[in-house]
């Protein structure tokens, strides 16, 4: 039996979850104007803020008044916050977002008197791999965890190891994190509750260590008892003292070291003890795609962008869209497991992050286009090493012949012609009392979104003419067209026409420095040099910039080289390289019931499962040779929804296409899929099949700041059905001796090894109807309340992105990480805004990192500072270095407080260290 236990009264916030976040507040402001009375008047309340500084923020925006006494509270001792900003689910948003997210919530806790030291992570869908060095990386010595933990573990701690080996002693909550919630409830009834709680948490002490022991008082959205002191004071357990504390009141009685302790590494995604719901990874798709593109646009374009070339007036931006960014990270929130309200506010959320992140990056990219010929553009490339990838662009069309893009040494990429813009907007006959209404169209100098460029007014033919392109002519004055017309007065009909510039969209390689920027403009190409068609021989190309062969297509076959690609009749796709391995079958649809709700997934009892389409065709959209594009478009009829009281499927139909775009780019390895359809049934599951080349024993899937090997199972016990749905974010690949598989993602995804191992299934929808059901075939109690989610069937048009790599050997001498970081970033593109005379400006290189293995997560303007942070998936070094000299160097922790000096080598190069799958983060003072 304990000597003391250490009861913490704490509340569990959902930010928002089954009513949106307004109304959740409402409740929020009056619980804690409850407790903050109490405290001002008993010394003795304690209270624990639920880790996150999100309840603080919402509450003093409300309560401003209330912050010096909260700043009281904290600095006492009495009121633990933080350290978190938001309690995130960790699996659907990107390991950059993790960072923020406990920097910013550290940062704010300190305003207000001190964060809690304590790595709280109590209602988390299972945990990363790499949180132990998140948390040790930022100060905090003790992690606490209530769902993900293994069934091996019996004691209340146990040593908790990343991928890189950095070991945090973590605190499991057994009963989760109200395991003494209702310990108050009748105060007659304290001692014996509390007796009994003593023995249940016993048993979680196997090795006798005397310290306090933790009970958890408090459960989801619930203050604790006013009288709480008094009724734990009345209470006589024999030989226990019980006394109030905060969480870290409680850690600060617990050692820091591990030793002794169970080892558990990696994630924590265990059934066994508590459900982990992994049906969120799937559900609202819509939102984990506005998710990945926001991060992607913030992280790797927007701040890199304002870092290596802005100015500080983009920081605001960038600190407003990192707060949506972390705020749509909540656990129930970029989850969708919450009400239809709540999903809305996180796609606007989503949306004004991604806005504000193009804003920046069309800010930056504009003044940096000032000095590019506004025929041309300004590519930017956000990966930190040379890049030699596809970019399309609008140009400005030659008279006749084939077009290039030439950079700034003159050497010119030949491009293919993707599309040709119409040229004769308007033709229209219209009576000569019309033609001041006709005038009120043109604004300034804008007519049909495009500007005006020249006029000409001909009584003759009673003909008015605009001509309008990309730029106009900035002296053109409306009033001079309506005195021409004034003394043309004859004519009582005239032809109005508006022609535009001859302009087409083009594709071409071109390269572009790491992390850097280059120039280009379109230049008309002697015929001699047209680029070739699928028999004409090799592209014409510079050798020093792309010896990629061309991209042919033949029937329905595309080639390129390094990857051929065939459509069976099915509409499935053969996958060959030219070292003889293939696989056939890619892109199977299976679409199936799902009757489980959003948490859960759950087939009927009697499921149908909708795998062959009625009719396939493919439509051939363009045929290289730089990029080709093929559409197959398949016909299915699915079930319209499910019959939950029959436990099947029911009979009535809905016609569905499918239409599957298949990309293939010269120089890549991989086939680009588009998938799209206009889905019209509910309570369904849709997902892609991939056939591995051989069976797979595990897979490895990229998620935050590490590579993960999962095997085919997962383990059960906690009254929820371990399903192995997991979750991946950059790729997924699996495979065996015989050759192997990777997908590239753009977005949190849900994937299965099926079959044994010999497919990838990975879901491309999941249409639910409820929030949660009380009654669910794979799950023993409810998640939440039973709440209707219409919006969650995902009605209308949906569309998924990913990316298709066959490749021998494993995944990291492979490159498939590579491989996804060219396929998630593309090249940026801005409009040139110079004179057409002027010449193009010279590439420049931002930042380079160089090194086997090492993958860039962010890089941003810090304290006057460029900071870059990378990973190293084995034990190597990174070599950083940049356009401009590199005048000192150093190490920083997560918080950004610079560490270890690095020393700067002849060429300005800072050599970097790394043991495998260590997170580094690297300050560089710059000249210039």
């Amino acid at each position: 039996m304990p000597t003391e236990i250490i009861v913490v009264p704490h509340t569990h916030w959902d930010r928002e979850w089954y009513e949106p976040f307004q109304r959740f507040r409402l409740r929020l402001v009056a619980l804690l104007d409850e407790v903050f009375d109490r405290m001002a008047t008993d010394e003795r309340q304690r209270f624990t803020l639920d880790g996150q500084l999100a309840a603080v923020d919402d509450y003093l925006e409300v309560r401003p008044e209330r912050r010096a006494q909260v700043e009281a509270l904290v600095r006492a001792g009495r009121l633990a916050i933080g350290p978190w900003q938001i309690l995130l689910d960790e699996f659907l948003c990107s390991g950059e977002n993790i960072v923020r997210n406990l920097e910013r919530g550290l940062a704010r806790s300190t305003e207000l008197g001190g964060a809690m030291p304590v790595g709280y992570l109590p209602d988390m869908f299972g945990h990363i791999a790499q949180m132990p060095q998140l948390l040790a990386g930022a100060g905090l010595a003790h992690a606490c965890v209530f769902r993900g933990v293994p069934e091996r573990v019996r004691s209340h701690s146990f040593a908790w190891r990343s991928p890189d080996g950095t070991t945090i002693r973590t605190e499991y909550l057994p009963g989760g994190y109200g395991n003494a919630a209702g310990l108050m409830d009748d105060p007659r009834l304290v001692t014996r509750r509390a007796a009994d709680l003593a023995e249940r948490l016993t048993a979680w002490r196997p090795d006798g260590v005397d310290t306090p022991v933790l009970a958890m008082y408090g459960t989801d959205h619930a203050a604790p008892a006013p009288d709480a002191p008094d009724r734990l004071a009345a209470a006589d357990v024999d030989g226990v003292r019980l006394r109030l504390g905060t969480l870290a009141e409680y850690f600060a009685t617990q050692p820091t070291t591990v030793d002794g302790l169970p080892v558990v590494a990696g994630e924590l995604r265990s059934h066994a003890r508590a459900n982990i719901l992994p049906g969120v990874i799937s559900v609202r798709a819509h939102l984990k795609q506005a998710m990945g593109r926001a991060e992607r646009r913030v992280e790797r374009y927007a701040e890199p962008l304002a870092a290596l070339f802005g100015d500080p007036s983009t920081q605001r931006f960038l600190d407003m869209a990192w707060t949506r960014l972390i705020d749509a990270s909540c656990h129930d929130s970029v989850t969708g497991c919450g009400c239809d309200e709540t999903a809305e506010q996180v796609a606007a959320r989503l949306a004004e992050a991604d806005q504000l992140g193009r804003a920046v990056c069309d800010l930056v990219g504009a003044r940096l286009a000032a000095d590019v010929p506004r025929d041309g553009y300004l590519l930017f490339n956000p990966t930190p090493a040379p890049r030699t990838a596809l970019v399309r662009l609008d140009v400005e069309a030659p008279a006749d012949g084939p077009v290039g893009l030439v950079d700034a040494a003159g050497a010119v990429a030949p491009a293919q012609v993707l599309d040709r813009a119409r040229t004769l907007l308007a033709d229209d006959l219209v009576p000569a009392a019309d033609l001041p209404a006709i005038l009120t169209r043109v604004h300034g100098t804008e007519l049909y979104g495009q500007e005006i460029t020249a006029w000409s007014v001909s009584p003759a033919d009673a003909t008015l003419t605009f001509e309008v392109a990309r730029h106009g002519d900035p002296t053109f004055d409306v009033e001079d067209v309506r005195l021409a017309l004034a003394d043309a007065a004859g004519p009582d009909r005239w032809r109005v026409r508006i022609v535009a510039a001859p302009r087409m969209t083009v594709a071409a390689r071109v390269t572009v420095p790491p992390l850097g920027l280059a120039g280009f403009r379109p230049v008309a190409l002697p015929h001699a040099a047209a680029l070739p068609g699928p028999a004409a021989g090799p592209a014409l190309a510079d050798p020093s910039r792309d010896d990629a062969p061309p991209v042919t297509v033949t029937g329905r076959t595309v080639d390129n080289g390094l990857l051929r690609v065939e459509v069976a009749e099915d509409g499935t796709l053969r996958l060959s390289t030219p070292d003889g391995l293939s696989v056939d079958g890619i892109g199977r649809l299976v679409d199936g019931g799902d009757v489980g709700d959003s948490y859960n997934y759950a087939p009927p009892a009697a499921d149908e499962l909708v795998d062959k389409p009625r009719a396939v065709r493919t439509v051939v959209v363009h045929d290289g040779p730089v990029v080709a594009v093929l559409d197959v478009v398949r016909e299915y009829r699915w079930p319209v929804g499910a019959d939950i009281d029959a436990g099947s499927r029911r009979v009535e139909r809905e016609t569905t296409l499918v239409t599957t775009r298949v990309e293939v780019r010269a120089g890549e390895p991989f086939a680009r899929l588009r998938l799209h359809f206009d889905n019209r049934c509910d309570d369904h599951r849709v997902r892609l099949h991939l056939p591995l080349p051989s069976p797979a024993r595990s897979s490895y899937a990229e998620g935050q700041f590490a590579v993960v090997e999962r095997g085919l199972t997962a383990e059960g016990g906690g009254g929820e059905m371990p399903l192995p749905t997991f979750p991946a974010n950059g790729f997924v690949a699996a495979g065996g001796a015989d050759g192997s598989l990777a997908v590239l993602l753009t977005q949190p995804t849900e994937y299965e090894l099926t079959d044994s191992g010999r497919e990838l299934a990975v879901t491309v929808l999941r249409a639910i109807g409820m929030l949660s059901r009380n009654r669910h075939a794979l799950r023993d109690e409810p998640a939440g309340p039973q709440l209707p989610t219409p919006q969650a069937q995902c009605r209308g048009g949906r569309s998924v992105d990913l990316a298709v790599l066959p490749f021998r050997g494993d995944w990291d001498s492979a490159g498939v990480a590579t491989a996804a970081e060219a396929y998630r970033h593309e090249l940026l593109a801005f409009p040139g805004g110079g004179d057409p005379s002027t010449a193009l400006p010279a590439p420049v290189t931002g930042l380079t990192v160089e090194g086997d293995g090492v993958t860039l997560t962010s890089v941003r303007e810090r304290d006057g500072r460029i900071e870059a942070r990378v990973v190293a998936s084995r034990d190597t070094a990174a070599v950083i270095g940049a356009g401009r000299p590199v005048r000192a160097g150093c190490r920083a922790d997560l918080r950004g407080r610079p560490g270890e000096a690095l020393p700067v080598a002849d060429g300005g190069l800072v050599r970097l260290p790394l043991r495998a799958w260590e997170i580094a983060t690297v300050q560089l003072d710059l000249a210039g």
